[in-house]
């Protein structure tokens, strides 16, 4: 098939200059997305990135709604529909700009017009720098041009790099989280019984700083990368929000529902509340429509650990119920249940 109606040469100077303007709006556009994604750790995605998450991610919760198996491709997926975005539109608008001149390149094995499949791989060799192809600017400005084409592919091609060694750093450190939070208790019951010695719960001091100062690094690193929010565990066990809401009902407890002299050191409590609180907030789920069942202090009565009355413990709970709607959210938007021991 000719593509001869398609060649820059036979359209008007109107078109032409129409080529240059989408051209430029399109790299100025990508560019934004790019540095605005990867580079400004407190704005989240960028205006193209961050839509392309999210209808990924609804698609996907449409195809597999029951044992949610498909959800675990989410995060690659997305990571490469993004990355492959950003290659093709750098691409498009620099052979669109490419396009507004007639006479920008020149093919060097012969007299002829430069066709539209000749500008696209002239463009794509010059942004991957594969060498010299068959095609060279012809004048100083456009040689400027290359120069800049050449520079996109390379900035472009470190920036993804480094992106996606920092976003699979943050899955890992994702699921270490979580692995380590409920391998101390899959509940927020069982996990603070594991540190009673018989009179008090100061054996958490250590885990409970450990697992703040964790849950703060990981809670800074969703709001630098929200694709994270998209990497959903195929284990239960290796699910960060799961073992956050373990996490947060666990300090609620010992906060809340245990005798004050026998609770971990105070301010280790308060600066673990406080990285639960930071964790919350980079959530990308609306609340739930209702407030997830209350740990059940009957279970940490038959450890003879010395707990308040249910009555005054619901009191508590009631000022944290917003906190907990919201991680309830985080939680159910990956298709997880709450961890509770309530008796039903």
């Amino acid at each position: 098939m000719s593509l001869e109606p398609l060649m820059p040469l036979q359209a008007t100077g109107g078109v032409r200059f129409l080529y240059t303007l989408v051209g430029i709006g399109v790299l100025l556009v990508t560019t934004i997305d790019v540095f605005w994604t990867i580079l400004w750790t407190n704005g989240g995605a960028g205006l193209l990135t961050s839509p392309l998450m999210k209808g990924t991610w609804r698609g996907l919760r449409t195809v597999d709604r029951q044992e949610s198996l498909v959800l675990t491709l989410a995060g690659p997926l997305i990571l490469a529909f993004t990355l492959t975005m950003w290659v093709v539109l750098l691409w498009a608008g620099w052979t669109l700009l490419f396009a507004g001149d007639v006479n920008a390149l020149n093919y060097t094995r012969g007299p002829g017009p430069v066709r539209w499949v000749g500008r696209g791989y002239f463009v794509a060799y010059t942004m991957f720098t594969m060498g010299n192809g068959d095609f060279s600017p012809t004048s100083p400005i456009w040689r400027i041009v290359t120069a800049f084409t050449n520079a996109s592919g390379m900035i472009l091609i470190t920036l993804i790099v480094t992106y996606v060694v920092s976003v699979l750093r943050a899955v890992v450190n994702k699921q270490s989280f979580a692995s380590s939070v409920m391998g101390v208790g899959e509940t927020s019951e069982a996990f603070v019984r594991s540190g009673w010695d018989g009179d008090t719960l100061r054996q958490h001091d250590l885990p409970l700083e450990s697992f703040a100062s964790s849950l703060s690094t990981l809670a800074a690193q969703h709001k630098a990368y929200p694709i994270l929010h998209y990497y959903r565990s195929e284990r239960k066990q290796h699910a960060a929000p799961v073992a956050v809401a373990v996490f947060d009902d666990a300090l609620t407890i010992i906060r809340f529902g245990v005798d004050p002299e026998r609770r971990p050191n105070e301010p280790v409590i308060e600066t673990a509340r406080s990285a639960t609180e930071d964790y919350v907030r980079t959530a990308m789920s609306p609340p739930a429509g209702h407030t997830p069942p209350p740990p059940n202090l009957n279970r940490l009565r038959d450890a003879d650990i010395p707990v308040a009355s249910d009555e005054e413990f619901t009191d508590k709970l009631a000022d944290l119920a917003e906190q907990r709607r919201e991680l309830l959210g985080v939680v159910e938007a990956q298709e997880w249940e709450w961890p509770s021991e309530r008796q039903q």
